[in-house]
C-alpha cells in the first residue's frame, strides 16, 4: 500500500504545477507526468528553497 501524500500548490491548476510528498525526504514531480520520476531532497533542503522563494526581490538600485 502506498502512504504517500502528494500536495499541489492551491495557486495553481490541478495538472500544470509540481506536487510535493513530504516525509523523512521531500519528493518532487512534475503533475504533467506523473511517471517520469521524483526528486528527492532532504526536508531542510525543501524548508531553505520555500524560505528563498518567500524573501522579497532584493532592490536592485544604483550606488549613489
Amino acid at each position: 500500500m502506498n502512504s504517500t501524500v502528494w500536495r499541489t500548490s492551491s495557486y495553481t491548476g490541478k495538472e500544470d504545477c509540481v506536487e510535493v510528498a513530504l516525509g523523512p525526504a521531500a519528493k518532487i514531480r512534475d503533475t504533467k507526468d506523473r511517471s517520469g520520476g521524483t526528486l528527492e531532497i532532504s526536508t531542510r533542503s525543501w524548508e531553505a528553497l520555500l524560505s528563498a522563494l518567500c524573501l522579497p526581490a532584493p532592490l536592485d538600485l544604483p550606488e549613489v
